[in-house]
């Protein structure tokens, strides 16, 4: 208990040390993983990993029977009458299942960049308190501890900027390898369900 404590508390003095960026750091890496998060939950959410392909064919068969979000994408665009409809409804699809997932990972990007530059912007201001306390200081142990605090301020903000970005470009390239999946899914499923009404149509026309 008392370890735990004693790291808490020197990670606390590290954090403090960092100065005001690391406040914006802090923010930073939260908003990059809360997205992140609520990313690959809501693509995993789909269900199109769990639902066999042999199945949701059947389904595009039977729409009535089609069952999670994936039952109620193929009822819906199958409710299409004509190849240009189903289009259409597919157009409609991508604007609600592709659409919030761009934009929430160009935010991601954007936060993931940031993070290296907030801390480069700490470093920036912790060499000038460094620069501030060698011109004003007497050289005495004040000075010395605001050069030593500018000092560090500098290398704390930098590291964590390190420490966000790097697992927030892995994490970044996951979630897109996960969106191109989906997208590719839904891709698939454009074709199979415009092949089988085409069918559907053709054997109107022939009866």
């Amino acid at each position: 208990m008392e370890s735990a404590t004693s790291i808490w508390q020197q990670a606390l003095a590290i954090w403090t040390s960092g100065g005001w960026a690391m406040i914006a750091l802090a923010l930073d890496a939260l908003a990059i993983f809360y997205l992140g998060h609520s990313i690959f939950f809501r693509i995993r959410a789909k269900g199109y990993l769990h639902v066999p392909e042999k199945k949701w064919k059947k389904w595009i068969k039977h729409p009535e029977n089609g069952k999670g979000p994936i039952g109620r994408m193929i009822n819906f665009v199958m409710g299409a009458q004509t190849i240009e409809e189903i289009g259409i409804f597919f157009d409609e699809l991508n604007q609600t299942e592709i659409a919030p997932f761009d934009r929430d990972l160009k935010v991601m990007q954007t936060c993931v960049s940031i993070a290296p530059l907030l801390g480069l912007l700490g470093t920036v201001t912790g060499m000038l308190a460094t620069f501030a306390a060698l011109a004003t200081g007497s050289g005495g142990d004040k000075t010395m501890g605001m050069v030593a605090s500018g000092i560090s301020e500098a290398l704390i903000t930098t590291e964590t900027g390190l420490l966000i970005a790097l697992p927030g470009i892995v994490f970044q390239y996951k979630l897109a390898r996960e969106h191109e999946q989906y997208k590719a899914f839904l891709a698939h499923l454009q074709t199979v369900c415009t092949q089988r009404l085409y069918k559907q149509n053709k054997k109107a026309e022939a009866a």
